[in-house]
């Protein structure tokens, strides 16, 4: 693969903004179809310095149309990938825009910029919202390889660089236009970059002065750290050739099979000890101790069941774990619910899953548990994720609305869990073997519970060694000593439903039990603390 920076002077005195512009168009009729990566500088639309809103607009209106068209028929004629960083005007104002354009010229993707420094937020004075949210890193695949962004002030939030990496991306591609820091220290901060993620950065900047020490720096960096190129103050263009297969591994410890980096580091992360964590994020599932209560279907005996007020009530009681269910609606929305009906605890009728999400949304299900619940609406697997991901772990029981579980739903659930990264503090668990078969495969990473079938009430340790399932959950009577030991004997989890009587709890944990759902989770969690 052969990638090009381009790197245009840049002038604080807006006279020259034709010019600096000219460069910059100058510069893309050279690249020729040897490339098949063109990279531009942050705000190429805005050639100078500029100080207002009004006056980056007007550069903006002056010249992104003929910048676009530009990146359009340069990725054309040189059969090349096109990145290229300009304002856009979106529905809630004007965002920091990466455009990815395809060998065609097809605009495939857009990144915006996830941090902006405080001066640029007040002269777009824009909706920053978007900012604020949980989100993936913005990952476009395009023809075979995963390319990652980072724009400018971006670079600096190192805590984001190992969810980069846990998105296993190829090539960052990087628009900068960074005025202040030395090439020394932007080479230092690239090269940790690709270092953490095990991916090539590709930088492009904007350069002062070709003997300033300041700005510029567009670079190519592997993922061994080595700086293919840096260009510092030069103006002009510079072409690299890399393999973006060519990645770096390591023996992760000594005596170890090769793993990236961010594999090595992965295998001893503690999240709870970072920023954005802290004492509300509890261990992993793999990590933490047994044995456990699991308040199922959250507190269920002072909230409703499967709802916001149930979850949170076990979490502030410190509920080690919290059991829900999940079904999908009409529309293929993943939302929570114990029965497939919903008559029993609603004011709606008929099947959850016959309903769109909207319509559920119009019943009550909380008045049936008492009025003081009166209004309750169903809640989505996403806001349960959203305000509790990392809090505790979620024992999800996912429900089939059919013969065989929609592969669709499968994916959205999954989705959602890695969306908010919670990979390690959920386990799905299901009744039937080809369901089970399917969640392994399309999610190997997280862990499975095998769950009782009536058809095989005596089965179900054995079921868990043949699937090689991490955990079952006996329904009781169907549980003995002898598959307790059994499943211990094959490194499998025993939870048990359920127990509400702390006595009965005591005669489970004295049997071996490892987790325990409960109705009662402060009544009966009371034997452990």
């Amino acid at each position: 693969m052969k990638a090009c920076i381009i790197q245009p002077p840049y002038s604080r005195d807006t006279s020259l903004s034709d010019t600096c512009f000219a460069y910059k168009m100058e510069q893309l009729d050279q690249c020729d179809e040897s490339l098949d990566l063109i990279v531009l500088p942050e705000y190429s639309d805005v050639p100078c310095v500029t100080q207002t809103l009004e006056e980056t607009l007007f550069y903006h209106d002056r010249y992104i149309d003929a910048l676009l068209e530009k990146c359009v028929s340069t990725a054309k004629r040189c059969r090349a990938i096109v990145f290229v960083n300009a304002l856009s005007k979106e529905d809630n104002g004007y965002r920091n825009t990466t455009y990815a354009y395809d060998r065609t010229g097809k605009l495939i993707g857009k990144y915006y910029k996830k941090h902006l420094p405080p001066l640029e937020a007040e002269v777009l004075k824009q909706e920053v919202e978007y900012t604020l949210e949980c989100s993936q890193p913005y990952v476009l695949e395009i023809e075979g390889l995963r390319y990652g962004f980072l724009t400018c002030y971006d670079f600096y939030f190192y805590e984001a660089f190992a969810n980069i990496a846990r998105n296993k991306v190829d090539i960052i591609i990087g628009c900068s236009l960074q005025r202040s820091d030395t090439h020394d220290a932007i080479e230092t901060m690239c090269r940790f970059l690709a270092y953490n993620t095990n991916s090539y950065v590709i930088r492009s900047s904007v350069s002062f002065a070709e003997d300033s020490d300041i700005c510029g720096a567009s670079m190519v960096v592997s993922p061994r750290g080595k700086v293919l190129e840096n260009m510092k103050g030069r103006f002009g263009r510079a072409e690299v050739e890399f393999d973006p297969a060519d990645k770096y591994y390591k023996p992760a410890g000594y005596g170890n099979l090769p793993a990236s980096h961010y594999e090595y580091i992965e295998y001893g992360r503690k999240p709870w000890q970072y920023r954005n964590s802290g004492s509300a994020i509890v261990p992993f599932e793999d990590q933490m101790k047994y044995p456990r209560i699991c308040a199922h279907r959250g507190f269920n005996t002072i909230a409703p069941e499967n709802s916001m007020p149930a979850f949170g009530a076990a979490i502030a009681l410190g509920a080690e774990e919290i059991e829900f269910d999940l079904w999908p609606t009409k529309d293929g929305v993943i939302v929570s619910c114990h029965d497939a009906t919903l008559e029993r605890v609603s004011d709606g009728e008929g099947k959850v899953y016959d309903h769109t999400y909207e319509e559920l949304k119009k019943l009550d299900f909380g008045a049936k548990f008492g009025a003081k619940f009166a209004g309750l609406r169903i809640v989505t697997f996403e806001e349960i994720l959203q305000k509790f991901g990392g809090h505790t772990i979620m024992n999800v029981h996912v429900k089939p609305k059919g013969q065989l579980y929609d592969p669709e739903d499968m994916k959205k659930i999954v989705d959602l869990v890695r969306r908010y990264d919670c990979s390690r503090h959920v386990y799905f668990m299901l009744e039937r073997d080809e369901d089970i078969q399917m969640f392994q495969e399309y999610a190997p990473d997280i862990s499975i519970c095998v769950g009782h079938d009536f058809n095989r009430n005596w089965a179900i340790v054995d079921r868990a060694i043949a699937l090689g399932a991490q955990k079952v959950q006996f329904f009781k009577p169907y549980v003995n000593q002898e598959m307790i030991d059994k499943a211990h004997a094959h490194g499998i989890i025993c939870n048990v439903f359920w127990a509400d009587d702390p006595a009965e709890a005591r005669m489970f944990l004295d049997m071996g039990m490892d987790t325990i759902l409960t109705n009662d989770y402060n009544l009966v969690s009371q034997i452990l603390k």
